[in-house]
């Protein structure tokens, strides 16, 4: 049933596919005063979101890069299906760009579930930006197990770190036994809290809300901004401050569409691209440290640190989910997570 609302979706996207959306030879000219372009971009969150602001803000540059030659229609998550449909209907050429994340798209393109790995990355934003600009790991490596499941990635970018609300207090993995925590589809993100005793428990984003009010769930992760806007507070009684991992997303692309596109065309959209880096870095920022000063007005919840040694506890805990994903994704996973924590180790040593 799945697999056919999504296919009636494409179908009616397809059907209302605008002028500039056809295949043209990689080798096209550049485009004619005359040529105009009408994309979507859909993205997997709602209305105000850190996804919506960097989607608007792409509409707002390129269109004003073309001098209204190209039009974008903005699809938050739920009008064209959920996250997944979304990157399904992207990969049939149903739409022309997605906020794609790795944890709905880990069935996919397994080796992306690296980024569901606790404590790899750097706690500095500064040398994450640098990382996900330059690494051959993710910008060589990754990208070419994205584009055989046809979908290029333009970015990679986070939305922010993890934080965990929970109805009971998690600052240690002991504390985690059996706890049914909500996780997105990933199947690697499921092994990161199995790796503490946790019941990883599969929800979609906008079900989480009444799954946590009818105690189906009892905790979830987020960033700060997702926590506060969609008021997960409300129903639950901790908020741990974990930053126990980076919320990874990628902007995303048809490569049929792009590699379709006049010379000028693509290079308009790769320069946008490079123009959103630090922006996307300044709305995580801004949305995530605004949103925790909104929870404890609005709420009692109990607010928690990790200290250093109780994250040092998680870390040296989280070790089985990185061998657990060394043996799922096998020896092309493995070379691209070596050459990743290669990489974050010399930005940080």
């Amino acid at each position: 049933m799945k697999k056919l609302i999504t296919l009636l979706m494409l179908i009616v996207l397809v059907g209302a596919a605008a002028v500039g959306c056809g295949q043209k030879p990689v080798e096209a000219p550049a485009a004619t005063g005359e040529e105009t372009y009408s994309w979507r971009f859909a993205h997997e969150e709602i209305d105000g979101s850190v996804q919506d602001l960097y989607v608007k803000k792409f509409k707002e540059i390129i269109e004003e890069k073309s001098g209204g030659k190209i039009n974008i229609e903005i699809y938050p998550v739920g009008q064209i299906g959920d996250a997944l449909q979304q990157a399904e209907i992207l990969q049939n050429g149903g739409i022309e760009f997605a906020i794609v994340s790795p944890g709905n798209t880990g069935t996919v393109v397994p080796e992306n579930q690296l980024f569901s790995l606790h404590f790899l990355f750097s706690d500095d934003m500064d040398k994450n930006a640098e990382i996900f600009k330059n690494s051959v790991a993710l910008n060589e490596m990754l990208s070419a197990k994205y584009l055989e499941k046809n979908i290029q990635v333009l970015a990679y970018w986070t939305e922010g770190a993890m934080q965990w609300t929970s109805n009971k207090p998690v600052t240690t993995p002991a504390e985690w036994q059996g706890m049914k925590m909500r996780t997105m589809q990933s199947p690697m993100i499921v092994a990161a809290y199995e790796a503490y005793g946790a019941n990883p428990t599969p929800v979609p984003y906008m079900e989480v809300y009444s799954g946590l009010q009818l105690n189906m769930i009892e905790g979830q992760e987020n960033p700060l901004f997702a926590i506060e806007e969609m008021k997960f507070y409300e129903v639950q009684k901790y908020l741990t401050l974990a930053s126990s991992n980076l919320f990874m997303t990628t902007t995303a692309t048809n490569p049929d569409f792009f590699n379709g596109l006049p010379a000028d065309i693509q290079q308009m959209v790769l320069d946008t691209i490079d123009e959103l880096r630090p922006y996307s870095f300044e709305i995580q920022a801004d949305l995530n440290g605004a949103a925790l000063d909104k929870i404890k007005e609005a709420s009692d919840i109990e607010i928690v640190e990790l200290t250093p040694e109780q994250r040092e506890a998680f870390q040296a805990a989280s070790a089985a989910a990185y061998d657990r994903y060394a043996a799922v994704v096998g020896a092309d996973g493995k070379a691209i997570l070596d050459k990743l924590i290669e990489e974050v180790a010399e930005m940080t040593k």
